[in-house]
């Protein structure tokens, strides 16, 4: 069987005071999911753990995101995150701190038998 890829969701999210880059993640992630409501493993007759989910996550500081943490967030399916160097890091005027702006791609997928007709 071939993983196969159903479904692309992309979302953004940000920490406008704390610069917390995991909740700027965690709110990207929810932006792309919760904008949807996909029924595509009801859809397709797969239960719901045998969604494959890719994430990836673009922050300017990949390394501050707690990626264990992020999985919480998916109440079904086998998800992976995977976070880069991406999003923006935005000074505010007059040294008053920082906003953080993190981008998502979620990915869903399952094995699938392809037809080769």
């Amino acid at each position: 069987m071939a993983k196969t890829r159903l479904v692309h969701q992309f979302g953004m999210g940000s920490s406008i005071r704390s610069r917390n880059y995991t909740e700027a993640a965690a709110r990207a992630i929810r932006d792309a999911l919760w904008h949807n409501s996909l029924n595509v493993a009801d859809a397709f007759g797969f239960p719901k753990a045998a969604m494959l989910i890719d994430v990836e996550i673009g922050v300017q500081q990949p390394e501050a995101v707690d990626t264990a943490a992020l999985l919480s967030i998916f109440p079904y399916g086998q998800p992976r995150v995977s976070v880069v160097r991406g999003g923006l890091d935005v000074d505010k005027p007059g040294g008053g701190g920082t906003t953080v702006i993190a981008n998502a791609a979620v990915i869903v997928s399952f094995e699938m038998e392809r037809n080769h007709d």
